[in-house]
């Protein structure tokens, strides 16, 4: 990981944008899921971390829009054509969505909320036709991700497993 300088952080709920020499960095991703899109031509990159799948779960009409999947990766994609990405060269690479607690059958649907939104996800990335070429995604351990526009590498470092690369 870099200098705290070159690392522009995203909380709960939130997205923002990076270039060059920038990097990107979203923890405590949980049933959270972050989501990055990138454009390696232009080395912009966006991130956003969603914790829930869908906005139709929002109890009021003026909701955060990167609270949720389907809003927030539409909100990441405007904000990066706005700010010079192509969407034809956009890429995405994502992480998190683990289910991390155990409940009776009964409530499971409705409880399994990390892969809700993984699933969430990917049908907005589908939607605009935007591949997925990276994911490390279920399981139940909460990781830390950083992206660096610059190599299209997402470091991912797992609680208890250590850090990877995809």
């Amino acid at each position: 990981m870099l200098g705290l300088q070159n690392v522009v952080k995203v909380g709960i709920a939130e997205m923002n944008i990076v270039q060059v020499p920038q990097f990107i960095r979203t923890s405590g991703l949980g049933s959270c899921v972050g989501v990055v899109l990138y454009d390696a031509t232009s080395k912009i990159a966006g991130m956003v971390h969603v914790m829930l799948p869908n906005s139709s779960l929002a109890r009021t009409t003026d909701f955060n829009p990167c609270k949720y999947a389907d809003t927030g990766v539409d909100h990441l994609l405007h904000m990066l054509i706005r700010s010079g990405a192509s969407l034809p060269k956009l890429k995405a690479k994502m992480a998190g969505g683990a289910q991390m607690f155990q409940f009776s059958s009964s409530s499971s649907e409705m409880m399994r909320i990390g892969p809700r939104n993984v699933e969430a996800v990917r049908e907005r990335l589908e939607f605009h036709q935007i591949k997925v070429v990276g994911e490390d995604c279920g399981g139940n351990s909460g990781r830390t991700i950083e992206f660096n526009p610059e190599s299209g590498k997402l470091m991912i470092k797992t609680v208890n497993k250590g850090i990877t690369y995809i």
